[in-house]
Formats: structure tokens, sequence, C-alpha cells
């Protein structure tokens, strides 16, 4: 546990039953914040609360889908009326496309990418923002991906909506600078997740797409890895850190 300002802050973590998520809540948790588990899974987000309470810690779970505007008022509800705030939001939840190029990707994954990825957040940090204000401050942290820096990294779907999520945090660091509020993203490289990318292996993007990973990737990232940057750059010690985006990737960015 280090001095960074959390103890006791309100946080929310969306996609927190698995992965990068549940590394994040947990380790909120260790820094003694108060965590709100949000994860369509609903037996996995109960799991990461039941962690973090045998720990000694405090945490509750809301279950939906988090492109839905109802479960997203009620997360938001919820945070503030158990926690008395909401000073930290955590817009990680996210789903692949299945590296499709632009002219092989149909409506449903279109959709259904840009719905989990960009307009969930979107919603969410809308949500949140009238009581960040309120209180003065705030600090929303998203996870975007190395697809959201260049164009080779996934499918056209997943790229365009890591790229808009890129586009939130800035604009979102540029407006309410001067309320208190900061954004900044994670960019993670390859990490070992239970994320799935169903990918047709006979498929323009598909096959592209992994020659150019292959090419230049360093080492496979940890969960825990991802984790630790999103905690700090909620945290007070990156209190002049506003509209950065971090990338957590063995040097991939710099190739």
């Amino acid at each position: 546990m280090t001095n960074n300002g959390l103890a006791g802050r309100s946080v929310v973590v969306t996609g927190a039953a698995s992965g990068i998520g549940r590394a994040a809540a947990l380790r909120f948790a260790e820094e003694r914040a108060r965590v709100l588990v949000a994860d369509l899974n609903r037996s996995g987000a109960e799991e990461v609360v039941h962690e973090i309470e045998e720990a000694g810690g405090t945490a509750l779970a809301v279950t939906g889908d988090l492109s839905d505007q109802q479960v997203v008022d009620t997360v938001v509800e919820r945070a503030v009326t158990a926690f008395g705030g909401l000073d930290v939001l955590v817009n990680n939840a996210g789903i692949m496309d299945r590296m499709s190029a632009l002219g092989e990707t149909d409506d449903a994954e279109w959709e259904r990418v840009v719905r989990i990825n960009l307009t969930a957040p979107f919603l969410l940090t809308r949500a949140a923002l009238p009581h960040m204000l309120a209180a003065g401050h705030g600090s929303i942290v998203f996870t975007a991906s190395e697809a959201g820096l260049r164009g080779g990294a996934a499918g056209a779907a997943y790229t365009a909506s890591k790229h808009g999520v890129v586009g939130l945090v800035k604009n979102l660091a540029v407006m309410y600078r001067k309320q208190g509020i900061r954004a900044n993203a994670i960019a993670p490289g390859p990490t070992r997740t239970n994320i799935h990318v169903d990918a047709a292996p006979e498929a323009h993007g598909p096959s592209l797409v992994s020659q150019l990973i292959g090419a230049n990737i360093g080492r496979l990232g940890s969960a825990e890895e991802q984790a630790a940057a999103i905690v700090f750059l909620a945290s007070d010690a990156a209190a002049f850190v506003n509209g950065a985006v971090l990338p957590v990737d063995d040097g991939w960015a710099a190739v």
C-alpha cells in the first residue's frame, strides 16, 4: 500500500469480473479504496467482491449491460449512495472484434464492438461527471489499446472504437481540467486475459494483423501490470497527468 490518496475513495471499475478489470479492482481495494465491481458476469463480479471483503476491504457488485442507460444509472447511483460520492471511474470493459478488415465487417460486428467499447464508456462518463463536478474533483481512466495508436493491431471495428476512446480522453481532459477532472488512458499491448478473438483464419484481416503483431510485439503482459498503471493514473501521484495515453506494452508503441 502506498500513500497515493486513494484510501477511502469511491471507485467504479467496469469489466471487473476478470482480466485487467479484476486486477484493477483488487489493486484499488489494497489501497483501501471502496470499489464497485461492474460487469455483465454476475458470478464473476460477486467472486471479486467476496475476495475484496475477505481481505478486509469494501466492495459491492452491479451487473448488467453497460451500454444500457438503466444499468449505467444504477452503477453510478449505487456507488454514490453506498460510498458517498464517486471519485474514480475506470472505463475498462471491452470486447474484441473478429480482426475483420473493413470490407469483411458486418453490421452486427461493428455495432456490438462500438456499443461496448465506445458508447458504454461515454454513457458512464456522462453519468459520473455531475457528481465529480459537484465535488470539484475526479479521475477517469480508460482502457484504450495499442489499436487506438496504430492501424495494424486489430480489425476495423475494434481499431475505430479504441481510436474513439483516445479522442474521448483528450476531449475530456481539455473540457474539464479547470473543474478538477482528469482523464487518462492506458494502451495495453498483448496481455494475458480471458478475452477471446473469434477470428476467421482464412479472412484477409486476421491473416494480415497476425503478421504485423507477430513481427513487432515484445513479451505478453499480465493483467496486474496493466492494473498498476491504471491505479497510478487514478491516484494523486499522477495529479498533473491529464489527457495522456500511456502505452503499457513492453515498448511496442516505440517500434
